[in-house]
């Protein structure tokens, strides 16, 4: 049997959910047994988002193959089990990049080359590409429709309808239902203009998702699919929840995978939902809280470590608890030491002592370096669970040869090209190399890991794999300087070229791997890195308050012991 496809299109304004939608829909269609893949089309000119800033773009989710890719895909993979490539995400820069390398060889014969019919086939070309041995293909287009850009792609869709018929073919619109406080009253008008922006490129939706903060009643519904030409029963209530999980189970309410299945007129069997409802349980009931501060260069927009999140987030639901995480701005740390700290300030001391765990994620370039510093030597020395990933794992190398090793001036040829003790250093394959756009190690490396260390504890294997986003590595000319002070090397690559892992034996938990292991957690199967560093932040933060609870009793009881002798 060929297969299905679902178009999730979205409309009034950006960053409404779609590919949260299109996750969610994946995720209640392999409840009911059918096999299913996601791709995202992207309007941007950008190859890919490898190049673009985090604070426009949100972070750049990596894939096995090594491809850099939206943050979507993400979404798409924690909550279901299709296995993403870089042919699951096509940016419009990539799709003219392929097409006139295709007209420079000669392929056109000769032909005029058009936005019709050339750039729809390779748009129609990539999502079929992607439907092969699947019972469901959910196609997300992203930006807004009306945006110029994603024409060519509501194009393609639009084709594809008439070549499969409406038996194989759904489209799905994401929509604003906004609630005026002025008002006291839902407003249906942004849906309506959005479905007749639709209309007037050819696409009639047969599901609108109206995202909302309040249930729509009946005659908000009914209302809606009169003037969208629509079924009432198609018009749903995307309403906002507290927690990303909870949104596959109140599409289930909303029986949108029964109408799904009807419409394209497919076989399934009955919904399964018992684990992602004993997640939403865990979500809204924790035991306790644990608290983390992430110390990074992004933090004001947290769409850049948006798989970082999600990580912790599954790492606390293994223990039943309820994270908190705090953004800390690397930079602010710096200049807040006690002899520089003006009258309002906290030093950075005080800034850190509240947190149960420290983790310092991945970045490029210098700025914020000092502060996470810091950072690191606060969490080594005072014995707080540390765990640094990619710059965090650099940076704690650093941390450790400057001020256990005493090489003053270490440092990363990144920030200090001039450096004496360059601890780390560019990739050796990439020397001589300076484009950025694609040239870093990237994808799935394997790694080897040494028995009778932290790593080989939480793992319980001696080899893994792991996805990479780097341009730096690990100096193994001071190895033998840094083991000799205490540092753990606990994985490396099986040929033995690169450190994928360090290590501090004795503390609570203080380690630092050069990949990335938050691309690969989902909320049924939380990675074992982030389980380990939750868990041991929560017994570090529930003896430090037993300790104070112990200081106050003695502090209440200290005249009566002072009277007695």
């Amino acid at each position: 049997m060929s297969a299905k496809y679902i178009f999730v299109t979205g409309g009034v304004v950006s960053s409404l959910g779609k590919g949260l939608a299109a996750a969610s829909i994946g995720c209640l269609l392999e409840s009911r047994g059918l096999k299913v893949n996601l791709m995202k089309f992207d309007p941007y000119l950008n190859v890919d988002p490898g190049t673009m800033s985090p604070f426009q773009h949100g972070e750049v989710f990596v894939t096995d193959d090594g491809a850099e890719t939206d943050l979507d895909l993400g979404h798409y993979e924690r909550f279901t089990h299709a296995k993403l490539s870089r042919d699951n995400n096509w940016t419009t820069g990539r799709l003219y990049e392929q097409i006139i390398a295709k007209e420079r060889r000669g392929d056109y014969l000769g032909k005029t080359v058009q936005v019709i019919p050339h750039v729809t086939n390779e748009i129609k070309a990539a999502a079929k590409k992607v439907a092969q041995d699947v019972d469901v293909a959910l196609i997300e287009i992203g930006g807004t429709v009306g945006d110029i850009e994603s024409l060519p792609f509501i194009e393609a869709i639009r084709q594809m309808r008439q070549e499969l018929g409406r038996d194989n073919t759904l489209f799905v619109h994401v929509t604003l239902v906004p609630f005026i406080a002025a008002a006291q009253e839902l407003k249906t008008k942004p849906t309506q203009h959005s479905v007749k922006e639709l209309l007037s490129v050819g696409i009639q939706p047969d599901i609108l998702l109206c995202r909302t903060d309040r249930f729509l009643s009946k005659d908000i519904k009914s209302k809606i699919a009169l003037f969208c030409n629509v079924e009432e029963e198609a018009v749903i209530t995307a309403k906002d929840v507290a927690s990303i999980y909870e949104v596959p189970v109140v599409f289930a309410h909303e029986e949108v995978d029964t109408l799904i299945l009807r419409r394209l007129k497919l076989e399934a069997k009955d919904r399964d939902l018992v684990k992602w409802n004993d997640l939403v349980h865990r979500v809204y009931n924790p035991k306790d809280v644990v608290k983390i501060g992430i110390v990074g260069k992004y933090v004001e927009y947290e769409d850049s470590y948006k798989s970082l999140k999600e990580a912790l987030v599954h790492g606390a639901l293994a223990h039943n608890l309820k994270l908190e995480v705090s953004w800390i701005e690397a930079e602010g740390l710096e200049a807040t030491d006690k002899n520089t700290v003006k009258n309002q300030e906290k030093t950075f001391e005080a800034q850190l002592e509240e947190y149960d765990g420290l983790l310092v994620p991945g970045g490029f370039g210098k700025r914020g370096i000092e502060g996470m510093l810091k950072a690191i030597r606060y969490a080594r020395e005072k014995h707080v669970p540390y765990f640094g990933i990619c710059l965090g794992m650099q940076t704690a190398c650093i941390e450790f040869a400057r001020n256990v090793c005493g090489l003053e001036d270490a440092n990363s040829s990144e920030f200090d090209p001039a450096t004496p003790h360059r601890v780390i250093y560019k990739l050796r394959e990439l020397r001589g190399v300076e484009e950025l756009g694609g040239t870093m190690r990237l994808g799935a490396w394997p790694c080897k890991i040494e028995t009778g260390t932290l790593a080989y504890s939480i793992y319980g294997q001696t080899e893994i794999s792991e996805r990479h986003r780097h341009r730096y590595e690990f100096n193994r000319e001071y190895e033998e300087t840094m083991v000799a002070a205490g540092l753990k090397i606990s994985g490396s690559t099986p040929d033995g070229t690169y450190v994928e892992m360090v290590e501090i034996p004795g503390h609570p938990f203080f380690l630092g791997c050069q990949f990335h292991p938050e691309f690969k957690s989902k909320p049924l199967e939380p990675h074992p890195l982030f389980q380990r560093f939750v868990g041991a932040s929560y017994e570090y933060g529930r003896s430090r308050k037993e300790q104070k609870g112990a200081a106050v009793v003695e502090m209440f009881l200290r005249p009566e012991k002072l009277a007695r002798r």
